[in-house]
């Protein structure tokens, strides 16, 4: 492993804790020229998986995607990046799991939820996107809909 300030090979390993949620395993490393600490994640490679696009193609699922659009949407006082990673983390099972190919749009819903027990000016604005709101007649809707909740 490659010391990322001096880029020296030799290090070594000071604290080691296998994380049992999502199967990886957390290092503590310490360079053995230039003596900085820095942490190394183990985890097991994730199969190659599509998800259905709303036009029928197939795409690589990638949870980048999920976490880049949620932190869009989201206020970082409200919704830490930890609970974000759990939630996508728990999205990526379901798809990891399931029998049939995942549709984009079940993985929308998913979100939509969360983010609705989560944040609401956060739904709403992921829902706009989302749900391709034209005008404020569609954010009013979505708003009057959220509070007969």
């Amino acid at each position: 492993m490659k010391c990322p300030f001096c880029d020296c090979e030799a290090t070594k390993v000071v604290d080691k804790r296998d994380n049992r949620d999502d199967s990886s395993t957390r290092r503590r490393r310490q360079c053995l020229r230039c003596s900085k600490r820095f942490t190394t994640y183990e985890r097991v490679e994730k199969a190659d998986i599509s998800i259905v696009k709303k036009d029928g193609s197939l795409e690589r699922f990638d949870t980048n995607k999920i976490t880049k659009g949620i932190k869009k949407a989201v206020d970082e006082s409200k919704i830490n990046d930890e609970d974000i990673e759990a939630f996508v983390e728990e999205v990526e099972k379901y798809v990891m799991n399931s029998e049939e190919p995942v549709h984009s749009k079940e993985i929308g819903l998913m979100i939509l939820d969360w983010l609705k027990t989560k944040d609401t000016l956060a739904y709403i604005r992921f829902a706009s996107v989302y749900k391709s709101f034209r005008g404020i007649d569609d954010v009013k809707k979505e708003i009057k809909d959220l509070e007969n909740i």
